[in-house]
C-alpha cells in the first residue's frame, strides 16, 4: 500500500501546470484517492529558460524534457507530465510514455490583431511563430507575409501581439482551451489544410519501463484511441527523423477499430511539400505511421531534406 504522495514532475507554465493537474485529478477519480496522496514537482528547463531564439537554434524538443527526465531516472519522481509534441521521437533508455490523457482539439488557432484570418491580413503583414512548420505553412498560403520567431508563454507572446509587435500570432487551440482563453481566437484553421504538429493537443505520461506499481496506477487513466494515434504520429516522425529543426505536419484518426493518417513534410519556404494518407487497423496504428513516412521520404527523394539544415 502507498503511504507517501506519487511525485509528478512537470514544467512550471501556466498551461503545463494545468496538464499536470488534469493528470492528478484523473487518477485521484479512477483510484478514490485524496490529493495528498499526489505532490506536484515543478521543475525548470532549459527550453523555459531560454525564450530569445528559436527550438531549432538551442537544441530541439528535448530541452523541454531533460531535467525531468533525469529526475524520472533517479527515481526522484515517479511520472512526468508533458504536452505530447515536445516529446523527442527517442527517450532516455529506462523511460517510455505509458499514459495518455483524451486528446483535446488538434487544430491550430489565429489569433489577428489587424485582421482575424491569415487570408485577410494586409500584405506585408508580420506574423509571429516559433514553429517550423507553422511558419512554412503561413508562407505556403500567403507569401508576402513576414514571419518572425515568437517565443515565450501563452500571456507574453499575447501581450506582444497587443503591443503590435506583430499582426497575429498562432497557437494550439487545445492549449487555449485547457488556460480558458478561447476568447482571444478570431480564426481556427482546419487540420486538413493547415496539418497540426504531430501529437498536438495530447497529454503524455512518461514513466520507468518495468515500474509494475507506476503502470497499475496509469493504467485506468489511459485514453486508447489518443495513445493508438499519438503513436502512429510519432512514428511517422522517428521514420522522418523529425525534430523543432524540421517542418513536417501529421495526424491520425481513430474511427472504429480503423486509423487514418494523414501527413506533411514542406520546405521552410513553404514551395515545395509531399503529404501522404494511409489507413489501417489500430493495432498496426505505430507500424502505419513508419510506413507512411517512409514512403514519403523516398518520394521526396533526399535532396528535399538537405534543404532543411
Amino acid at each position: 500500500m502507498q503511504t507517501k504522495p506519487f511525485r509528478i514532475g512537470t514544467r512550471g507554465s501556466p498551461l503545463a501546470l494545468a496538464q499536470a493537474h488534469e493528470a492528478r485529478d484523473r487518477l485521484m477519480a479512477a483510484h478514490g484517492l485524496p490529493e495528498e496522496m499526489f505532490e506536484i514537482v515543478v521543475l525548470s528547463t532549459k527550453g523555459d529558460r531560454i525564450t530569445d531564439r528559436s527550438l531549432a537554434e538551442i537544441g530541439g524538443k528535448g530541452l523541454f524534457t531533460e531535467e525531468l527526465e533525469q529526475q524520472l531516472a533517479s527515481g526522484d519522481l515517479d511520472i512526468a507530465v508533458h504536452s505530447a509534441k515536445d516529446m523527442p521521437t527517442r527517450l532516455p533508455e529506462g523511460l517510455c510514455l505509458s499514459a495518455y490523457l483524451p486528446r483535446e482539439d488538434i487544430r491550430d488557432a489565429v489569433i489577428g490583431r489587424t485582421a482575424p484570418k491569415l487570408i485577410d491580413l494586409p500584405h506585408g503583414a508580420t506574423v509571429g511563430s516559433s514553429s517550423l512548420r507553422r511558419q512554412a505553412l503561413i508562407r505556403r498560403m500567403r507569401p508576402d507575409i513576414k514571419v518572425i520567431t515568437f517565443r515565450g508563454l501563452v500571456d507574453t507572446r499575447l501581450r506582444k501581439l497587443q503591443e503590435g509587435q506583430v499582426d497575429a500570432t498562432l497557437l494550439a487551440l487545445a492549449g487555449l482551451k485547457r488556460l480558458g482563453k478561447v476568447d482571444v481566437i478570431t480564426d481556427i484553421l482546419a487540420a486538413e489544410t493547415f496539418p497540426p504538429a504531430p501529437a498536438q493537443g495530447a497529454i503524455c505520461i512518461e514513466s520507468r519501463i518495468g515500474d509494475a506499481r507506476i503502470d497499475a496506477l496509469l493504467a485506468p487513466i489511459n485514453d486508447t484511441a489518443t495513445f493508438d494515434t499519438v503513436s502512429c504520429e510519432r512514428a511517422f516522425l522517428a521514420a522522418l527523423d523529425g525534430s523543432c529543426r524540421t517542418p513536417i505536419g501529421g495526424y491520425a484518426i481513430c474511427e472504429g477499430d480503423q486509423v487514418r493518417f494523414s501527413g506533411l513534410i514542406i520546405t521552410p519556404d513553404g514551395r515545395n511539400q509531399h503529404a501522404v494518407s494511409i489507413d489501417g487497423h489500430r493495432r498496426d496504428a505505430a507500424a502505419l505511421g513508419t510506413r507512411a513516412g517512409q514512403e514519403i521520404r523516398a518520394r521526396a527523394g533526399s535532396s528535399f531534406f538537405d534543404d532543411w539544415s
